[in-house]
This record gives structure tokens, sequence and C-alpha cells, in this order.
């Protein structure tokens, strides 16, 4: 596989240890972890990736300390005043993806103000799932069609639930990563994962860096994605048209 991934989303995983190593509070992890979103922001403007998906903040992470969800609250709200103008100046259109209502009116404008002003952006699409789960993202969508077409007594498509979901205006990952060491996926975008490469690394969030998304990237290239195919098929469809098969 020659190509980069169109979609790349990531869990970033590893803050709080990665502080707790340099004898820190765990929030001086968050607040470094802000330098690497920068850097893997960036890196993908650069690579030609599409979308990036980020797992900011899960409909499970307001089980933490309260006062370590109220700083990762203010540094979210922090880095929309202090970003949006950077995104917006480099061309990247920001979405905010989750169920906005336990967030402060306060946070919400301010997310709702930073998705229009990036509106018109088309380099990347960087997108934050903040207050987010998948099994959420699934029974709201189906909630959403139920309440859009009550008549319906039949069920729906798997077209038309990818259609509610709240990631309908981007395709699939190709690439989840997740940092810090753990190997599961932890209630993220469980539907659109289905045929998503997977990788896992030991660098933990504050760490991962270009170099790092490179690995990342090289693994992914490295792999067949045959989507229920066989290889023999895929190498006919390389013959005939030229590259294989891509997500």
């Amino acid at each position: 596989m020659s190509v980069v991934p169109q979609h790349i989303a990531i869990i970033m995983d590893g803050n709080g240890r990665w502080a707790r190593k340099r004898f820190m509070p765990r929030v001086a992890g968050h607040s470094r972890g802000l330098e690497s979103v920068r850097a893997v922001v960036k890196a993908c403007v650069e690579r030609g990736i599409e979308y990036l998906t980020l797992f900011a903040f899960s409909s499970e992470n307001w089980r933490r300390p309260a006062d370590e969800v109220s700083f990762l609250m203010q540094l979210f709200m922090r880095a929309l005043r202090k970003e949006v103008a950077r995104l917006d100046h480099n061309g990247i259109r920001l979405r905010v993806i989750g169920d906005m209502s336990r967030f402060d009116p306060e946070l919400v404008r301010i997310i709702r103000e930073s998705e229009e002003k990036t509106a018109g952006n088309g380099k990347l699409n960087l997108c934050v799932a903040a207050n987010y789960g998948g099994r959420w993202d699934i029974a709201n969508a189906v909630s959403s069609l139920m309440q859009a077409h009550p008549e319906r007594r039949d069920g729906f498509s798997e077209e038309e639930l990818a259609g509610a979901l709240s990631m309908n205006f981007a395709p699939e990952p190709d690439l989840f990563i997740r940092t810090g060491g753990e190997k599961r996926i932890s209630n993220f975008m469980l539907w659109q994962l289905a045929y998503t490469e997977l990788y896992f690394t030991d660098t933990l969030w504050p760490d991962f860096d270009a170099a790092t998304l490179d690995e990342a990237i090289a693994s992914y290239k490295g792999r067949e994605r045959r989507f229920g195919r066989t290889s023999e098929q895929l190498i006919g469809r390389t013959d005939q048209k030229g590259a294989a098969p891509h997500a």
C-alpha cells in the first residue's frame, strides 16, 4: 500500500503517566499534550492527510477527579480561543462532535464560533471528539432516525444509520492510532472503525510527534486491506486499474 491514509483517528492517551514519571501533577501532562496536538496537525497537513479525528474527552472521562475534569474543560476553552486563528490561517476546518449538553454554555458558544469561523477551509478537516462515546453516537443516530421517520416499522439500513452518525461528513478512518500502550478502542467510533487498520504504540501522547506519526503511517502502508476480498482479487484489481483499492 503506497498511499497515505485519507483519515486518521487518534486516542491521545498517556498524559497523566507522562506527568507522573516527571513528578508533576497530571494536569501538566494535559498541557504538554496540547503541543503534540499542534505537531500532529501540522504533520498531517504536510503529508496530505485530509481528515484527522482526535479523541479529546470521552463520555466516561466525567468519572475522573472533579478538579482534573474542570482543568480539562478550561484547557479546551483556552485552546479554542488561542488556536482558532492559527487553524483558520492554515486552511484547517474545525468540527467538534459529541454530546454538548453537559458543557458550560460559554464553551458551547466558543465551539460554535470556532466551527463557523473555519467552515470555509479545506486543507485539513480536524475533528475533535469531546464528551463523545461510540455507543452514544449509535443510540443518538437511531433516535434521530426514529424521530424523523415515526412511520417506519421495518427498521433502517446501514446506509441510513451511517448517515445519521455524528461523523457523517467524513469517510471512515483508514488508520486508528492509540498512544500510551493500551490496546483497546475504549468506546471510540465503534461503527466507523469496523474496517480500520489499528496501530498501538507505547509512546505517551506528550512524546508523540511527526516522527512517531510516520512510524504509524509506515505500518499502515505495509498492510493489505482486503475488505472481504482475497489477496488474489486485489492483485487482479491492481493489474486492471494500476492501484489497489483504498478505503
